[in-house]
């Protein structure tokens, strides 16, 4: 019975994607919101001026086939993760153009999504005009909709960045950890620890709107029903939402509590361990957004919690030679446009007829990324093989390997 509370959260070892069946300040992005701790690279890519979204800001690559990569440049709010991620797929062009044994395929053109649906719209018109048979990216959702809408128009498939799972639709695909697939990783390994009674505390915003949804249809799909599940208009009601829960933690009737908020994770370590809590045996989990937050293992609460999170060997394999390169440690965001130009650019589907085929990109066993497996279905969501991770003393451990 559910509760609600009164209170309102390519391989890698070969590198090569193939086909399977062959902040100093934060940002949001979709349903979450990012915080990067570095200053922008120094070798940061030219931003197309405000006035001309649809300007391409450099090509690179030298293969017959026309690739868009649109990104956010000239968005204040995410200027930085604009740049990294076109460093990323730099970094994947080289690896291409390096590798004797990788025909090079796609011409890369880089070109401003600006910060609005309708400069992402014009940046797309721009690059169909171009003769682009592919689109990467943008990052938001409101404008990988809106790219999606004119791409599909000219018959040309969409790779988009963004995590808001309503912005994937049959052609526009979302290379993105989504709700869906972190809340369904998560609720599989708490399944596996003996783990039955499911709550969740979710911010009352859109993005905790989205998270609670996947909660739901994750518990409806395993034939349970959520033990309860909690909204907070602020961190500082997760004191009021333990205590509240208190009576079913030490019934065992919750023995698993789902917080995905990052931000919030904080908050309710430290009213868990205040209040006793986390000595019931409690499972405490959390999100993708939990990963590479150093500051999660600073708090004692927190130690023990889980999290999903997508393989951290291939971040690893590239830091090096990002931060040569481009003179700061790479992000996460990196290895997601790596990942792109290196989908982009295998043979089977940038040289089919027709190029990028639905069939080919929703193959069921799916392609081996920088951040591991990954697979698109019909309906433009992605999936990712995700491992998970247990917060430490000294920082975060995969305790799992990936799984889809």
């Amino acid at each position: 019975m559910a509760g609600t509370s009164g209170l309102r959260a390519i391989a890698v070892g070969a590198l090569a994607l193939v086909l399977g069946a062959c902040s100093a300040g934060g940002f949001a992005i979709g349903d979450r919101v990012l915080t990067f701790p570095w200053d922008p690279p120094q070798d940061s890519v030219p931003v197309a001026q405000a006035g001309l979204p649809g300007a391409p800001g450099e090509t690179f690559g030298h293969g017959p086939v026309r690739v868009a990569l649109l990104l956010p440049l000239s968005d204040p709010a995410l200027t930085s993760a604009a740049t990294a991620m076109a460093n990323g797929a730099k970094l994947a062009m080289s690896f291409i153009e390096a590798n004797p044994n990788i025909a090079e395929n796609i011409t890369i053109s880089l070109r401003d999504s600006g910060a609005s649906a309708a400069s992402a719209s014009q940046a797309a018109s721009a690059a169909l005009q171009d003769g682009a048979s592919l689109i990467l990216g943008p990052v938001r959702g409101d404008q990988v909709m809106a790219v999606g809408s004119v791409a599909r128009s000219a018959g040309v498939p969409v790779i988009g960045f963004a995590n808001t799972s309503s912005a994937a639709a049959p052609g526009v695909y979302l290379l993105s950890v989504l709700p869906e697939t972190e809340t369904k990783r998560s609720l599989a390994y708490a399944l596996s620890k003996g783990n039955r009674g499911l709550a969740a505390a979710f911010p009352a915003t859109e993005a905790g709107a989205a998270q609670e949804k996947a909660f739901r249809q994750a518990v409806a799909a395993i034939g349970l029903s959520p033990a309860a599940i909690y909204t907070y208009g602020s961190a500082v009601e997760a004191q009021g939402i333990v205590q509240q829960a208190m009576p079913m933690l030490k019934t065992g009737y919750i023995d698993t509590l789902f917080v995905p908020d990052r931000t919030a994770a904080p908050a309710f370590g430290a009213a868990l361990q205040e209040t006793g809590a986390g000595a019931t045996g409690l499972l405490l989990m959390g999100s993708a957004d939990w990963d590479n937050d150093g500051r999660l293992a600073q708090v004692p609460g927190l130690t023990g919690a889980v999290y999903p999170a997508v393989d951290p060997s291939g971040l690893m394999a590239i830091s090096a030679e990002y931060q040569s390169r481009f003179g700061s440690a790479p992000p996460q965001l990196a290895t997601l446009a790596y990942t792109a130009v290196i989908l982009a650019n295998v043979k089977t589907l940038s040289l089919s007829t027709p190029r990028y085929s639905a069939a080919a990109l929703t193959a069921a066993t799916g392609f081996n990324g920088r951040d591991g497996v990954f697979r698109f279905l019909a309906n433009g969501q992605g999936e990712y093989a995700l491992a998970i991770k247990q917060v430490g003393n000294g920082g975060a451990a995969v305790i799992e390997a990936g799984k889809l």
